[in-house]
């Protein structure tokens, strides 16, 4: 490719984006008890008879994080993958502090990010539906246009308002470029008033 050669710059949102929720899941790969953690842990929520997993919670970085007798985790409620994988590791810890034999680290893996924008402008969702590939607009059943975007894989759901949510990402990025390719598409076609 020639030292001279430009590709063509994508445009970028001026949308504010915000992670809203991070959820990983882990695995210790080892079974643990979760009586004994009860025992050892009285802030733990363990309703056995309602559902299978413990509820353990932490203040920083608030989040939740269930745990199943089979060693498998799910933390929900971090504002970052870093957090995410902080929330997971910190229990670990803790769980090892308090008595509870852990042989393992926990491999963590980010299942689900969600996050929300502000395109700053109305947007005609029925104009939208027509021109906007892969996208779903039924008022009657919910306000918002459904839009499943390929690359990246994600589900945006978008208001007349410009306000979003953008859900199924694996990557903080993949949320951003979701939302600036969204955007991007919503400026060609002239569908943003603003």
């Amino acid at each position: 490719m020639p030292s001279n050669f430009h590709a063509p710059s994508v445009p970028q949102t001026k949308a504010i984006v915000s992670i809203e929720n991070v959820v990983a899941s882990a695995s210790i790969n080892q079974r643990v008890d979760l009586n004994l953690i009860t025992k050892n842990f009285v802030d733990v929520e363990y309703h056995p008879d309602q559902f299978p997993g413990l509820v353990f919670r932490l203040k920083s970085p608030k989040t939740a994080t269930l745990i199943f007798s089979s060693g498998k985790m799910v933390c929900t409620g971090a504002k970052s993958e870093e957090q995410s994988r902080k929330a997971v590791q910190e229990v670990v810890r803790r769980l090892k502090k308090g008595g509870i034999p852990i042989k393992n680290e926990a491999e963590i893996v980010i299942q689900n990010i969600v996050g929300t924008a502000n395109l700053g402008g109305k947007i005609d969702l029925e104009e939208a539906a027509r021109q906007l590939p892969k996208s779903m607009y039924e008022p009657e059943q919910f306000p918002g246009l459904i839009h499943r975007m390929p690359d990246p894989k994600t589900v945006i759901l978008l208001f007349s308002s410009g306000k979003l949510v953008c859900t199924g990402a694996k990557r903080e990025g993949e949320v951003f470029r979701a939302v600036n390719n969204l955007h991007v598409m919503l400026e060609q076609k002239e569908l943003m008033v603003y």
